[in-house]
């Protein structure tokens, strides 16, 4: 039943049950992928977390049942450029965990997100997917939600 799972912006509080389900995340990645791509520390995570979420960096969405902790999330950044036609958001995480994943809680997720980025005037929402084929499901997912695949590959250099 989904209707005991409230979808809530978070705060500074929730940052320590958030950074768990991010570890969580990261892990299932890593295993998925048999890579250790991620240099996960729980207590660095909940402290970027909290600086995070106080100076607005972030804005996170948690699947919570009443009075308890987070059971999934998404979190969004705006980002500016022109080819985007000014604002938009990008989801950099969005996890739920295995045993809640039969209850729309993701669709439920992205729908926040949405009803934020529209709010802020935000043109488009972007994610980045995990390596496929091992994310075929979370690329189908996001395909089920709306979004499509723009091309290209992801990127990045490390500083």
């Amino acid at each position: 039943m989904t209707a005991d799972i409230l979808i809530q912006q978070a705060h500074t509080k929730d940052a320590p049950a958030i950074a768990v389900l991010v570890g969580e995340l990261l892990a299932e990645i890593m295993n998925a992928i048999d890579t250790r791509a991620f240099n996960f520390n729980l207590q660095e995570t909940t402290a970027r977390l909290e600086a995070y979420l106080a100076n607005g960096t972030y804005v996170v969405f948690v699947a919570r049942p009443a009075n308890g902790d987070p059971v999934g999330f998404v979190a969004l950044c705006e980002c500016h450029a022109l080819y985007a036609e000014g604002a938009f958001g990008t989801i950099p995480e969005l996890y739920v965990r295995p045993a809640y994943r039969t209850r729309s809680l993701g669709m439920r997720l992205v729908s926040a997100a949405r009803a934020y980025g529209t709010v802020r005037g935000w043109k488009r929402l972007e994610v980045t997917t995990p390596p496929l084929p091992q994310f075929d499901r979370t690329l189908a997912f996001y395909e089920r939600e709306g979004f499509s695949v723009a091309g290209g590959r992801k990127l990045r250099m490390l500083l």
